[in-house]
């Protein structure tokens, strides 16, 4: 089951437009074992901005 956030995230952007790898979409967006520990969503569920947020809770520019 992938993220509740999946169709919405910004990373599926970053990923068409190679700014990121889709290692980020195997990795935290795919099964809900890992999107729990995904910082982007963490934020989203707090109602945090979290723009320019990697999962890992790195940053992107």
């Amino acid at each position: 089951m992938a993220c509740i956030w999946f169709e919405a995230c910004p990373l599926r952007d970053w990923e068409r437009n190679g700014k990121i790898t889709d290692r980020w979409r195997s990795e935290y967006c795919l099964s809900k074992e890992n999107w729990a520990n995904c910082k982007r969503y963490q934020l989203e569920e707090k109602g945090i901005p979290h723009e320019n947020i990697l999962p890992d809770g790195g940053r992107i520019e």
